[in-house]
């Protein structure tokens, strides 16, 4: 499985939408390297999306080991501040044992991944387990974050991290490109369950 460094975009269609060629400050212009100029990579992220995606999914069924953990967040304009509906999210992470193995046939993909689309609201939520490191402990433990607004290219945003765990340190944080606003995420675990928010403050394109 690549990681972001060798991830490739590549516009396509899905169902009947058409691919166009705690939040940080909003990107003021947008960044050249946004579409991260590789077009062969994102019909794998989205092979596989229903037609019609809601906005509440459940990427890990109950039988899956590990520990629950609920994401919620709300896509929002990068000028306003207001919540943004109709965006789809791709997520993807490793299992309890930080492994991505067992993704669909054909595919170079993880198999605890699934798309959701903002409500009217802007809200959406996924449901999984926590992910764990990679085997070889290179990277703190991390959901895979890629954005597709209505008739824009797609661009992937910072992961989202654990603050306070493994590597997310000062060092990594000073590193992180606040693409799509803040990836760093407070965990608490009431009844059990891991809960976190991540607000997604969407890019400026290019004109």
């Amino acid at each position: 499985m690549d990681d972001r460094a060798n991830r490739r975009l590549v516009l396509g269609g899905l169902g009947g939408l058409a691919l166009a060629p705690g939040t940080a400050q909003a990107q003021a212009s947008p960044r050249r390297d946004l579409y991260n100029g590789e077009l062969d990579y994102l019909a794998r992220e989205f092979s596989g999306a229903a037609t019609r995606i809601p906005s509440r999914i459940q990427l890990a069924g109950a039988s899956e080991p590990g520990e629950r953990m609920a994401i919620s967040g709300r896509a929002l304009s990068w000028r306003t501040g207001e919540p943004v509906p109709g965006v789809i999210i791709y997520a993807y992470h490793t299992d309890a044992a930080g492994s991505y193995d067992g993704g669909p046939a054909g595919t170079r993909h993880a198999r605890l991944r699934g798309w959701v689309r903002t409500g009217a609201d802007g809200a959406y939520s996924f449901t999984s387990i926590k992910p764990a490191p990679y085997p070889n402990r290179t990277m703190p433990a991390h959901i895979h974050l890629t954005v597709l607004e209505p008739g824009k290219p797609p661009y992937w945003i910072d992961d989202i991290v654990f603050d306070g765990e493994f590597r997310v340190d000062a060092a990594y944080k000073a590193k992180m490109e606040s693409r799509g606003g803040n990836g760093v995420t407070m965990l608490a675990r009431p009844d059990g369950v891991w809960t976190g928010v991540r607000d997604i403050r969407l890019e400026p394109h290019p004109a």
